[in-house]
């Protein structure tokens, strides 16, 4: 009876440090991943990380095959996000999954009390590398392009094709005594190269986000320079305007008095109209927001391009400034280019907070090129392209959806997003 109730404890502890280890692969890759809404998709998250993690990965096991044919489909059911993402932190956390317990697997074996060993080394391995990474994830999911995600995908297909050649391709190690000890040596020498890839790509999308985080600030920065210059510009018109008033009224004062009264209405009007008595307009109570509106406003007016926008947005959202200027700045970038191949070009902007969902509606009319779905028009794809593409994935990564259509014969975009916190204006 004793012995049969150590066995149970035995039994669970050993499940514990099966889903110990689980805990760490999860704490290390959720940052990397776009999991679906829901506790639910957490939930499946860890235990798909557990349960591969506790499968017993000899080289020349087809094991990792069947692990495979399980933990593909499932990753892809509770994560979302580009398929080229999806993809290639799928193959990275296989990878990273299956070389660690390839390796230990497949030579700790010989020691006494392997069992007890191997459980202590999963979890010991993984909460070393977690602890390793701790500092530098970061606390809210990272963001890529899709060219970037696309040029990840590429990479992780080296890792993963390299671990099912050594693991998978020497199934028949035991029908010979050489092939066996060649294949040993190759995993030995190729595991814990797979398993610092799949590390070195990790790092390698930490360093591309937070390149990519830099320039959308950088971007964002140069728009505010230019809202903030135009404002200088509208200071320096009050004060000319101020300091040559008095000569102003003289001159309305004398054409009155000489009855000129057509002349002093011609001379009113042109002050009237005068950039400095007009100021600058203020869209909305959003800085961010509204210095990405005034500069591009600014150009459509510029352009002759009638523009007929209504945005109402609070001071505070919980939506970052460069997704936010990134919807605005590309939606009114890409009218802008429908327009001028368009006969009657004019650009249509709505943008509000509405029942806890940020609304953007931009519409313009058809140019004549587009094509279905979000892809791009330009023929220069590789510098082209992030507008749409760039914006469905803001929208996603936030919650939301982008859609774009033909209504009334004018081209649609709009974006649905969630949003708390903020009151709706």
């Amino acid at each position: 009876m004793a012995e049969r109730l150590i066995d149970v404890l035995i039994n669970i502890c050993g499940f514990a440090m099966i889903f110990l280890a689980g805990g760490f692969i999860y704490r290390l890759m959720s940052p990397f991943i776009c999991l679906r809404k829901g506790r639910w998709a957490k939930i499946l998250l860890l235990l798909l990380f557990s349960g591969s993690c506790g499968m017993v990965i000899w080289i020349g096991d087809p094991n990792v095959l069947y692990t495979m044919l399980v933990f593909f489909p499932c990753f892809f059911l509770i994560t979302q996000g580009q398929p080229a993402q999806q993809l290639s932190l799928a193959m990275i956390s296989f990878c990273y999954i299956m070389s660690v317990c390839s390796v230990i697997d497949s030579y700790v074996y010989r020691l006494e009390h392997y069992d007890y060993i191997v459980r202590l080394l999963r979890p010991a391995i993984f909460g070393g590398i977690y602890f390793l990474f701790r500092k530098r994830l970061p606390g809210e999911p990272l963001s890529l392009s899709p060219g970037m995600w696309k040029l990840m995908l590429g990479l992780a297909a080296m890792p993963f094709f390299s671990l099912i050649a050594v693991v998978g391709l020497t199934y028949y190690r035991y029908e010979s005594v050489l092939v066996e000890i060649v294949s040993r040596n190759q995993g030995l020498a190729v595991l814990p190269v797979i398993l610092l890839g799949c590390l070195l790509l990790l790092r390698a999308i930490l360093a591309l986000s937070d390149y990519e985080r830099l320039q959308s600030e950088s971007r964002l920065s140069a728009l505010r320079e230019l809202y903030y210059d135009s404002l200088q510009r509208e200071q320096n018109q009050v004060r000319t305007l101020r300091h040559d008033m008095r000569n102003h009224m003289a001159a309305l004062h004398g054409l009155l008095e000489r009855g000129e009264t057509a002349k002093a209405a011609e001379y009113a009007g042109e002050l009237l109209g005068s950039p400095a008595l007009s100021g600058g307009k203020r869209i909305c109570a959003h800085e961010a927001a509204n210095a990405v509106l005034s500069v591009k406003l600014g150009e459509l007016e510029r352009l002759g391009i009638p523009a007929d926008y209504q945005v109402s947005l609070p001071e505070n959202l919980n939506i970052s400034d460069t997704d936010l200027c990134a919807l605005l700045g590309n939606a009114l970038d890409n009218a802008m280019e429908a327009c001028a191949k368009a006969e009657k070009p004019q650009v249509r902007l709505r943008c509000r907070l509405d029942k806890g969902m940020l609304m953007l509606i931009v519409s313009n009319p058809l140019a004549g090129d587009e094509k279905d779905g979000l892809s791009t028009t330009k023929a220069d794809v590789k510098n082209h392209g992030f507008g749409l593409p760039g914006m469905a994935e803001i929208a996603r990564r936030l919650g939301g959806s982008l859609d774009a259509c033909v209504k009334d014969g004018r081209f649609e975009l709009v974006a649905c997003i969630p949003h708390t916190g903020a009151a709706e204006v």
